[in-house]
């Protein structure tokens, strides 16, 4: 489908479900994600690497090594691997990087994006850019007050402007827990992700969580972020045109690291910490980090460079971490 015809359909959803020609932020993202058919993460094309055609680049398309990094690490974190699942929650399509290192769980469980997962009693979750592959909310400082952004649809042209109300009481509930800003001060906020994750996290399952994103607080969002975090991806060009060619490029936004914090220590995790993701493989998964940079491989010490070093994914990128026994 071409990307005009694309925007275009997922526009005219938009306008049918529009109050006043009006939809919260939120609502188009969601559709411009996962609109059945239409919804950029709804397709079957590989958008995940360094090839023609991909958008965007993540650690996991490094291949196996990315495998063995996790299993390294999760060993350190639960221990005893062959009585846990691996579940890993939002895979892209054609990623095997776990295959390799399947006789080393219980089982391997692998979810889509928009799937519902299902976790063993002991399973070790691990997400690589899950939460910020959510709905996000917009929300403007504007006249002492903070105000949901929504889109006008019902003109040729999208336009951002305040909601007279907000969508969700959880947008209504981050808006008052909000302190004060600047004027014209926008702060973006995937409260679908805390959802998500509050349910990956339900049903008493033991074992750890190993979420990898990028991220801030809403401190650091407060104090270096005018603009707020969103933007899209498309053809690996970063853009601010995030209300054109819907459904044809990534829509993403930094998670809130603090709020996804509590909601680990509320589900009964402890020793909950986030570390930059080169920290993380260091103190988790050391010795197959030796063993990789001795092999005398140059691919492959190639990969845990750009996998572990500042200037690469190692900085980049963070990772929340937490056990429940």
């Amino acid at each position: 489908m071409e990307p005009s015809t694309r925007h275009d359909a997922i526009v005219a959803l938009l306008r049918r479900e529009a109050r006043d020609g009006v939809v919260s932020f939120a609502r188009l993202v969601e559709l411009a994600l996962y609109a059945p058919g239409l919804g950029y993460y709804s397709s079957d094309r590989v958008r995940v690497g360094k090839t023609s055609g991909t958008d965007f680049t993540t650690a996991a398309a490094l291949g196996p090594m990315f495998g063995q990094l996790i299993t390294g690490a999760a060993n350190s974190l639960v221990g005893n691997l062959k009585s846990h699942a691996l579940v890993e929650v939002g895979a892209e399509p054609g990623q095997t990087h776990y295959a390799g290192v399947a006789s080393h769980f219980a089982e391997i469980r692998t979810f889509r994006f928009g799937s519902v997962p299902e976790f063993p009693a002991r399973s070790v979750l691990v997400a690589n850019e899950l939460l910020d592959a959510q709905p996000f909310h917009r929300f403007l400082r504007q006249g002492a007050a903070w105000r949901e952004l929504g889109v006008r649809v019902d003109s040729a042209e999208l336009t951002v402007e305040p909601l007279t109300d907000y969508s969700t009481p959880l947008a209504a509930a981050f808006a008052r827990s909000l302190p004060a800003a600047e004027e014209g001060w926008i702060i973006d906020a995937p409260l679908a992700a805390e959802e998500l994750l509050s349910k990956l996290l339900s049903g008493g399952w033991a074992g750890a969580v190993v979420l990898l994103d990028y991220g801030k607080t809403v401190a650091q969002c407060l104090e270096s972020s005018p603009a707020g975090t969103a933007r899209a991806y498309r053809g690996h060009q970063l853009s601010g045109a995030i209300l054109e060619s819907l459904g044809s490029q990534d829509l993403t936004c930094h998670v809130l690291w603090d709020r996804l914090e509590l909601i680990l220590v509320k589900a009964g995790f402890s020793n909950v910490q986030l570390d930059r993701q080169e920290a993380f493989f260091v103190k988790y998964a050391g010795t197959e980090m030796e063993r990789i940079a001795m092999s005398g491989d140059p691919e492959a010490t190639g990969r845990l460079r750009a996998l572990t070093h500042p200037a690469h994914f190692g900085a980049k990128f963070q990772v929340l971490h937490g056990i429940r026994p």
